[in-house]
């Protein structure tokens, strides 16, 4: 019959077990503890990432191990189920361990420059916050129109420097996207490929990227298109005082 989910393992039987499980087990488990009704404990050389990933091999052909009816010998047939699921919980938790190696494995080649893009996009976003400000300034009246052309290019290199970062964040995203069934959230992935400062940048989601359009409703859109939402804001915004005021026609 089949065992559920609760049965205990004896240190006789655990013996027993991994004798005959020996040539199949991996070389890079060190140890498997025994825990009563609380199961198995595995512990296993750390992972890079980069080896292949985990699978339980088949045991069908060997005569200690193959199938035994439970009419014909309870004992044995108990003792080897018993080892099948030790087998496979050997390698379903080698390969959740795996699952996250090669995560950060693949972050630490996707990254790159990552961080020195996104300090580009911050200082040029600082100074388009600057030259926006200063229209609202009384000295912006005695030269609007270079005031508006600091604005206008302190916008484009804004763009820029989110598109540059965009490319980056993309190329993370389908890292992410990649690894979803890994146990590591993004932030933690993250951190442990060496960047634990990417908790702060505007990565979206990877279906959210290479878009021709976006809702409203997106509230996590890639960095240029948010660029793109504050310009569109700010070139209104300067729009309607030069309405308003006449101040476009009279400079």
């Amino acid at each position: 019959m089949p065992l559920g989910y609760s049965f205990q393992i004896t240190p006789q039987e655990l013996t027993e077990i991994l004798a005959r499980l020996q040539p199949y087990l991996p070389k890079y488990l060190k140890k498997i503890d025994a825990q009563g009704y609380r199961g198995l404990r595995f512990e296993f050389e750390p992972f890079t990432g980069r080896e292949g990933e985990p699978w339980s091999p088949s045991t069908l052909e060997d005569p200690k191990l193959t199938w035994v009816l439970e009419s014909d010998d309870e004992a044995e047939h108990l003792l080897r189920e018993k080892a099948r699921v030790v087998l496979d919980s050997v390698y379903e938790n080698a390969r959740r361990e795996w699952k996250d190696a090669a995560y950060v494995a693949d972050l630490k080649t996707t990254v790159k420059d990552a961080g020195a893009r996104w300090k580009t996009y911050q200082h040029e976003a600082k100074a388009l916050d600057t030259a926006y400000d200063y229209l609202r300034t009384p000295d912006a009246a005695s030269e609007w129109p270079s005031a508006l052309s600091r604005l206008i290019d302190a916008q484009d290199r804004t763009k820029a420097a989110a598109a540059a970062f965009d490319e980056r964040g993309q190329e993370i995203a389908r890292v992410h996207s990649k690894h979803v069934y890994a146990d590591l959230g993004h932030d933690a992935a993250l951190a442990a490929a060496g960047f634990p400062e990417a908790k702060d940048w505007p990565v979206a989601d990877f279906d959210r990227y290479d878009r021709s359009h976006y809702s409203a409703w997106d509230t996590q859109p890639p960095l240029e298109e948010r660029v793109r939402r504050l310009v569109e804001e700010q070139d209104a915004h300067v729009a309607k005082v030069g309405r308003l005021t006449g101040s476009i026609a009279g400079h």
